[in-house]
């Protein structure tokens, strides 16, 4: 979801009717790089996909690690061969001096030359070996400790498919408990009781109540405000402007509005979004030009 075009949407018709849905920036985008507004399903499921991401970036690097292991092998198998050539030269270089002196054409001295020239030929051949099987030695031992075998991945696949489920049938299991509680109560008690907790900052407790408001659709407009205004004061502006968002949309005459078109500007600022904050608070300002958060949005159109 382009957050440009989604904003400036929402500002264009927001002076003139503020029917119009404001921007929500992609709230519960899970693609997102810095995806925001998730709920916790959305977050499990995000954290199983960085999970799953880890593991195929390993079993990539693994697999280039095997390319290159094989690479080496390669290597290796042309530097025995060409090491068995020279063996074999030297050994009919040998036949050829013992040949040569046994039939004395050549001095002592001469046929000592050439067997310490095969000699050292020899010892630097195995040098270049043994360099060779060292190295291997220890690409084969990095190998051993990283590799992760088919069998092993899939049982990792497994497992973080067990764990969000167990994880979503714990959130079931939780909800269903609490909503149970609420079943009890009239949704006006728990209008009242809503307001109460969020007076006394008991904001999780607000907020479920409030949610649960929502899924009854007892006065969701304002309920969807409420949850936004305790997000926003825990800071977590993203998922703030979510709840403002789907608050306008409801219900855009409501007396809160211009407190929720400042705080939704606030939290643009805030997250870094200076530019379609300054439209917001120009927005705010047009439109309700003799309140006070009007006067206050001026104020942050000159930080």
């Amino acid at each position: 979801m382009k957050r440009s075009i989604l904003v400036a949407f929402f500002v264009t018709f927001l002076p003139l009717s503020l029917s119009a849905e404001p921007s929500a920036f992609g709230a519960g985008d899970l693609d997102n790089p810095k995806p925001y507004g998730l709920t916790t399903s959305e977050e499990v499921a995000l954290q199983n996909k960085k999970n799953l991401r880890k593991v195929v970036i390993n079993t990539s690097n693994q697999a280039n690690r095997v390319d290159s292991l094989r690479e080496r092998i390669d290597g290796l198998q042309t530097i025995v061969e060409s090491l068995s050539r020279k063996s074999q030269k030297n050994k009919k270089k040998i036949q050829k001096i013992n040949k040569e002196n046994s039939k004395e054409l050549i001095s002592l001295n001469e046929y000592e030359k050439r067997l310490s020239e095969v000699s050292q030929d020899n010892a630097k051949n195995i040098d270049e070996l043994k360099l060779a099987v060292s190295e291997l030695s220890t690409l084969l031992e990095s190998i051993n400790k990283t590799y992760v075998t088919k069998k092993e991945f899939n049982e990792m696949v497994v497992d973080l498919n067990k764990f969000k489920d167990l994880v979503a049938t714990e959130l079931t299991q939780t909800s269903v408990q609490r909503k149970s509680k609420l079943e009890k109560m009239s949704n006006a008690k728990i209008y009242k009781d809503a307001y109460s907790l969020y007076k006394k900052k008991y904001y999780t407790k607000s907020i479920e109540y409030y949610q649960y408001l929502i899924s009854k659709k007892y006065k969701p407009a304002f309920a969807h405000y409420m949850i936004g205004e305790m997000k926003y004061k825990r800071r977590n502006y993203g998922e703030a402007i979510a709840y403002y968002k789907q608050s306008a949309s409801l219900y855009s005459k409501s007396s809160y509005m211009p407190n929720l078109m400042l705080h939704t500007a606030r939290s643009m600022q805030l997250t870094g979004d200076k530019n379609n904050a300054r439209k917001f608070y120009k927005a705010l300002i047009a439109k309700y030009s003799d309140s006070a958060e009007a006067k206050t949005a001026k104020k942050y159109l000159n930080d």
